[in-house]
């Protein structure tokens, strides 16, 4: 099967798809470092993973370190490769360009994005000359390239936006130019996930969304991670990581919990697949998979039952 419809295929299976997000490290040991952690999460038979378009750096050293990173992971012979790509300080040539040498490296699957500017979701957007103003554009030109695309969604408004409502038109447009499934931002709870998913309906989207999870691993991270999901973390799960904070493995034992109780609540939600924001590590989001016995479709079809008490298609929005 074609690299970028196994993802497509994994997000539409019968059971809930299970997906790894890494980013492009620096330098040789990162990378080493990168594919052990690869290594270690094969244990799960992952549907999927994905590399996010970096950070920081010229566009050209951003294009360069993805693609590199994917031509790695596929030679790996693994899951499917899913490449994240940004109109940001780009021109429609040079996309092109970069679709075509990540298809190349066989990241035949990508997640379409905006981006954001260079400071921060919140600043003004100006679309670079002769480049996009939308991630739907993006979406179009994947397309016409062979690939499968997903975008971003956003169970919390995003930064940028006005309202929820202008998510949706978003992200019904990026379903028009022919998108196939959209990934959350982080959620730390299912009830946002939830409402998402019961506005997208409502509004006539029906993208697969797969939510976006990422297990805390200590206190310090909480800022941060706010930042990303464009809300305040759940007060019970901040002041849990406040009472362990200094000693590591209470901190990583109480995130690990907390994102266990999140993906059983989420799937028991109907969410298609989970998607493990991993900040290029192992150990939590194994933990988390090995607890809740989430575990891909390789290893579903050699006779592996999935978890207890999963709900799969069609995407409900009733939450425990």
């Amino acid at each position: 099967m074609h690299l970028a419809h196994r993802v497509v295929a994994a997000i539409g299976g019968p059971h809930p798809s299970v997906s790894f997000e890494f980013y492009p490290p620096r330098g040789p040991q990162g990378e080493a470092a990168l594919m052990r952690h690869l290594d270690a999460l094969e244990e799960v038979a992952p549907d999927f993973v994905s590399v996010t378009y970096g950070a920081g750096g010229s566009v050209a050293d951003r294009s360069a370190a993805s693609v590199r990173v994917s031509r790695a992971i596929c030679a790996k012979a693994g899951p499917a490769l899913m490449a994240h790509l940004t109109v940001v300080g780009h021109t429609r040539e040079e996309l092109e360009t970069i679709i075509g040498e990540l298809t190349a490296a066989g990241a035949d699957a990508m997640l379409a994005l905006r981006g954001d500017p260079p400071g921060g979701p919140r600043a003004p957007w100006t679309p670079a000359p002769g480049g996009f103003g939308h991630a739907a554009d993006l979406v179009q030109v994947m397309r016409a390239a062979g690939c499968d695309v997903g975008v971003a969604a956003f169970a919390h408004k995003h930064p940028a936006s006005v309202d929820t409502a202008q998510d949706l038109r978003a992200l019904a447009a990026k379903e028009e130019a022919g998108a196939a499934f959209a990934i959350t931002q982080m959620v730390f709870d299912a009830q946002p996930y939830a409402d998402l998913v019961a506005r997208a309906r409502a509004a006539g989207i029906g993208l697969p969304i797969v939510p976006g999870i990422m297990p805390v691993s200590s206190a310090d991270q909480v800022p941060r991670l706010e930042g990303f999901c464009g809300a305040p973390l759940p007060a019970t799960l901040v002041a849990a990581l406040r009472r362990g904070e200094g000693d590591r493995a209470a901190e990583a034992e109480v995130g690990a919990a907390w994102a266990v109780d999140t993906v059983r609540d989420l799937l028991q939600a109907g969410a298609p697949g989970i998607h493990l924001y991993t900040l290029n590590r192992s150990r939590l989001a194994l933990e988390v998979c090995r607890r809740v016995g989430l575990r891909g479709a390789a290893l579903l079809e050699a006779g592996c039952d999935p978890p207890l008490g999963i709900t799969t298609h069609p995407q409900s929005v009733k939450v425990r």
